[in-house]
């Protein structure tokens, strides 16, 4: 007796259940982490504010933009990377700079505006888009301020992806927010750096789940609904 074409249907779902767990992948030993220590000097980034003080030569006191390509031009300096930078650094850099010019240039570098600190939130959320990074914020802060997951959302492989200032490399680390959430692993929850990517995927249930209702719910006029679960 052959088997009805529904049947064969529901069997293929079932077997596609049984399979939808997505394999854990470990963090990626080269990807680069940020401390969750609040205490941890700051980095400048492009586009933001800097106010540079020198104490004996005011002349050369100046604000500026830090470029988009992470560099600002200054009187008789016209070229310095500064993004990456923390103040102290680019402080002492521009010491050594002056140097052969002025006797004694000491500084300061202050950060009056924090203009690009911000991360990206997409995938299956509510409020996918832009999140301003005013604090340290983690993987599930920044969920939380993109409006919480959706129930498409597969929470056991968010995608954190990471653009290193230093060599330009992109590195792609899949966190267990699951974990985090319920306690069991917080070194999951990673903390996020400006420009960072959190994209969180569509779970298989809901590929199986949008299948059955584009397949099967339409095609096939049955008086009751058809669903796939997990146990």
């Amino acid at each position: 007796m052959k088997m009805p074409k529904f049947s064969i249907m529901i069997l293929l779902l079932l077997s596609l259940a049984s399979c939808a767990t997505p394999a854990r992948r470990p963090i990626p030993a080269d990807f680069p982490l940020q401390s969750s220590n609040s205490s941890q000097e700051y980095r400048i980034q492009s586009n933001d504010a800097l106010d540079i003080k020198f104490f004996y030569i005011p002349e050369l006191n100046e604000q500026v933009i830090v470029r988009p390509d992470g560099r600002i031009s200054l009187q008789l300096a016209k070229e310095i990377k500064a993004s990456g930078m923390t103040p102290s650094q680019l402080s002492e850099t521009l010491k050594t700079t002056y140097a052969p010019l002025y006797n004694n240039p000491e500084n300061s570098v202050i950060v009056r505006s924090f203009n690009s600190q911000r991360i990206y939130v997409d995938g299956e959320v509510n409020k996918a888009g832009m999140v301003a990074l005013v604090d340290p914020m983690t993987v599930l802060q920044a969920i939380s301020q993109a409006g919480g997951m959706k129930e498409t959302a597969e929470p056991t492989q968010v995608l954190i992806i990471r653009k290193s200032e230093e060599t330009n490399k992109i590195t792609v680390a899949a966190v267990d927010i699951e974990k985090a959430f319920n306690g069991l692993d917080m070194t999951q929850d990673l903390t996020l750096m400006p420009q960072d990517i959190v994209f969180v995927p569509r779970s298989k249930i809901a590929d199986i789940d949008l299948w059955v209702d584009q397949y099967i719910r339409r095609a096939i006029p049955i008086p009751f609904g058809i669903g796939v679960s997990t146990f």
